[in-house]
């Protein structure tokens, strides 16, 4: 027992159900890709009925900029994420560059992250509170972190995708002697989807797939979304599933851009139907292109 020795290891970032909608948080080659201003906000609440069960905000922004030649994208995202006696909080710029390439985007992203992480042990009832492993009151410690990014983009049929998150490996020290530390591995993530158009044109089939690994674990995750794109509104039901871990239910509708989306994960493995993940997704789309023809026409009086 005493040369033998024990390592427990699990995801450091949150899995979203609604991993389509948040493409820019996943990857950051995908900040301003579209010639719009998205923000948008997630709530997830995993494991529900559970003490000490994880609750995770997002509220992520990108926009495009346009200078002379390709696009630029710039973005910002805040991140926390409380699971038991741990808080982690992110806060995140990025920077995209997005030249032509072969009818389609060759996107290009960086994006760098400040991570803080708490530790409540004046919560925690031990029972030998002078155990060192455990710290008897609240303390916490900072990091800084990396993440890039590439993906390419064929107009709005498909795309496929390569982001590399904690890039540096950082290692958070908590506490003011620092005698407490957080290990992150590096992550690697692969995105790719596809829109099928019906032949009735306000039909869509959307589907999306992403595969997480940090060399040693992974999770994928499936989702497919029946779109109906209608003239004020649009609405769209479907279903996702992760292999081995869960199968969830994604509804939403989108009215004058804005864009609100409730998904339920069922666990398949060992929690109860009615403990799984509740996610609330609630969006902003404006479109900022004032180049397209048509757009903000003005005339002069004189000639009406």
């Amino acid at each position: 027992m005493f040369i033998v020795s024990l390592c427990a290891r699990a995801q450091f970032d949150a899995a979203f159900t609604n991993t389509w909608a948040l493409q820019s948080y996943y990857n950051p080659a995908a900040a301003g890709l579209d010639s719009k201003l998205n923000v948008q906000g997630a709530y997830s609440m995993q494991m529900v009925g559970f003490e000490g069960a994880p609750k995770t905000m997002l509220i992520n922004a990108d926009m495009p900029l346009f200078f002379i030649g390709p696009k630029h994208g710039v973005g910002a995202a805040f991140l926390n994420d409380a699971i038991g006696a741990f808080s982690n909080k992110k806060i995140q710029i990025q920077y995209a560059f997005h030249p032509k390439l072969f009818g389609g985007r060759m996107s290009i992203g960086v994006r760098p992250a400040l991570l803080m992480v708490g530790f409540n042990g004046s919560e925690l009832d031990l029972r030998d509170s002078g155990d060192p492993a455990f710290a008897s009151n609240d303390i916490k410690g900072n990091a800084f972190d990396l993440d890039v990014g590439l993906r390419y983009t064929y107009k709005k049929l498909w795309y496929v995708g390569v982001s590399a998150v904690h890039l540096l490996g950082p290692t958070v020290r908590l506490g003011d002697d620092k005698t407490h530390e957080v290990s992150i591995d590096p992550t690697v993530l692969v995105q790719g989807g596809y829109t099928l158009t019906f032949r009735h044109p306000r039909y869509k089939l959307a589907m999306d797939a992403m595969v997480r690994s940090d060399l040693q674990f992974w999770r994928g995750d499936i989702n497919a979304r029946l779109l109906y794109d209608g003239n004020k509104h649009k609405i769209y039901g479907g279903l996702m599933y992760s292999p081995t871990i869960s199968a969830g239910l994604l509804l939403g509708f989108d009215f004058h851009g804005i864009n609100i989306g409730y998904s339920y994960e069922l666990y398949t493995g060992g929690v109860g139907a009615l403990n799984g993940t509740h996610e609330i997704l609630v969006g902003y789309q404006h479109d900022l292109d004032l180049t397209k023809k048509g757009k903000n026409l003005h005339k002069a009086v004189r000639l009406l």
